[in-house]
């Protein structure tokens, strides 16, 4: 009874931090609109410039961190501004994703693991550790070896399709957000690159597609 509880109050903590992320995105995107409405002076425009730039970076850095829901923020912004944003959102979208694989790709596999064990992730960590000692053209045929299950088996091996399912599942930033995803894929050393980068290039093009052909 005292676990249920315990997970209960997490949940509603997540769930709360998720609202304010997602109420911060808002706000930001409101601020934005109300400082580059057309009628604002020329004279302001480089101040305009420096502001929509710095909200950009503000959106690629928080998007990139695990279980930000940066789709939803970027959704905020679309919403907001419809389809005038839509490739710096999409562009946007995209430099997060593709930053937090390449940190994750950086990071040695050890200190990953001993991440993953203060968490609390035990045989996650030791998982990743064996799979990270198992030369990289192996990695894949590996994991399906000792992964349980025909589905497991499966989603290995079509492991960049999930990849773009999962960017692309509603509310995923309760299962890591599109940074955690990104982090993990580059963590494991499953994902190739150039791949990863055509991957998520598809995946997060929808939406933006959608407001900048028909907003």
């Amino acid at each position: 009874m005292r676990a249920l509880l315990t997970a209960l109050k997490t949940y509603r903590r997540a769930l709360l931090i998720y609202g304010l992320l997602l109420l911060g995105g808002w706000l930001l995107a409101d601020l934005l609109r109300g400082v580059t409405l057309p009628e604002m002076r020329p004279m302001n425009e480089p101040l305009i410039h420096r502001m929509v730039m710095l909200a950009l970076a503000i959106y690629v850095l928080t998007s990139a961190l695990p279980f930000v829901p940066g789709a939803e923020i970027g959704i905020a912004l679309l919403l907001i501004f419809g389809g005038a944003l839509a490739p710096l959102v999409y562009g946007g979208m995209l430099a997060a994703l593709v930053l937090s694989f390449a940190l994750a790709r950086l990071l040695p596999p050890h200190v990953a693991a001993k991440g993953f064990r203060k968490l609390g992730l035990g045989r996650f960590a030791l998982l990743l550790e064996d799979l990270r000692a198992t030369p990289p053209e192996a990695r894949a045929a590996w994991l399906a070896r000792q992964a349980p299950g025909r589905f497991t088996r499966l989603a290995v091996r079509n492991r960049y399709l999930l990849l773009i399912a999962l960017i692309n599942t509603p509310g995923n930033s309760l299962i890591g957000g599109g940074g955690g995803i990104a982090f993990l894929a580059g963590v494991s050393g499953l994902f190739a690159p150039t791949r990863f980068v055509a991957a998520v290039a598809i995946a997060v093009a929808p939406l933006p597609l959608v407001f900048g052909l028909f907003t």
